[in-house]
């Protein structure tokens, strides 16, 4: 029942009125007041000024908003990790910022499926904010980030020492497109790398500049793992003396006692991490 008062909270405030809310939620205008005063009971405090404009929120009402949205969250967490089926009694969430979806956590999550594992497995991307944020409030049990958040409760290790290299296209080598890796990378390569730092053509998304620079020259900067391939088939080359940047990578979890389940799943990401010593060494044959 608290849900959906917080639900209708947040219509009211996106929609403006009580009346519209009601049009959104498909109910009747009593049943909004009634659900609002209600809620304004429960927290001993007024959430809404109304007038013929329509509803605008108090002081406490704008402070209840971010409230509301973790209550929404934090159910709907809930209801997609809910019922699991009778032979998998554990969940294991796994995620990945948006850049290491691709190898990292689509190869460990295979190789999970593949071992038909005891528990249940979710994997998710999203922006590391996203990731700070469900890592805090216990909606993730393990992630993989290039620039992790240390806190008490968490634990932090580094899996993978990748680079970020500066590649051109055979054909055409500019315009310089800068690829924002974070706010590590842009300090430092502001600071070795003036020339760039107000690109004409910026992304904050690898695969977008990468494709660019394929189909229509360029060049930038971008993960080893990636562009190793197209250096081997002659379609990129490394851009000579151009420095380059370290771009670790970190597994991030519950320091108390991991389950099981989550042991059993660093343990698979960790052998993936040491089979992958061999292209490590063969990339560096090809990169210089």
């Amino acid at each position: 029942m608290d849900i959906e008062l917080a639900r209708t909270f947040l219509v009211i405030v996106r929609c403006g009125s009580f009346i519209a809310a009601a049009e959104q939620l498909c109910v009747t205008q009593t049943t909004v007041t009634a659900r609002v005063k209600n809620l304004e009971a429960q927290l001993n405090c007024p959430l809404f000024v109304r007038n013929r404009a329509g509803a605008s929120l108090t002081v406490h009402g704008e402070h209840f908003v971010h409230y509301a949205h973790q209550l929404l969250q934090t159910w709907e967490a809930a209801r997609n990790a809910l019922p699991f089926p009778e032979s998998l009694q554990v969940q294991v969430r796994l995620a990945a910022e948006t850049s290491l979806w691709n190898p990292l956590l689509k190869d460990w999550f295979m190789q999970l499926s593949k071992q038909q594992t005891s528990y249940a497995v979710n994997a998710s991307v999203y922006d590391v904010d996203t990731l700070c944020k469900k890592l805090e409030s216990a909606e993730l049990d393990a992630v993989l980030m290039h620039q992790p958040h240390y806190w008490p409760g968490l634990q932090v290790e580094q899996i993978l020492e990748e680079k970020l290299v500066q590649v051109q296209s055979v054909q055409q080598p500019d315009p310089y497109i800068y690829v924002d890796w974070g706010e590590l990378f842009r300090q430092q390569h502001d600071a070795v790398l003036p020339e760039h730092a107000h690109s004409a053509l910026r992304c904050n998304l690898g695969p977008l500049a990468l494709h660019t620079i394929l189909q229509e020259g360029g060049r930038g900067y971008f993960r080893t793992r990636v562009v190793e391939q197209h250096i081997a088939e002659g379609t990129l080359q490394r851009v000579a003396h151009a420095p380059e940047f370290s771009w670790p990578v970190y597994i991030v979890y519950a320091e108390s006692q991991p389950s099981e389940p989550l042991q059993h799943a660093l343990s698979v990401l960790k052998q993936l991490m040491h089979e992958d010593v061999n292209w490590l060494q063969t990339q560096d044959r090809l990169l210089y």
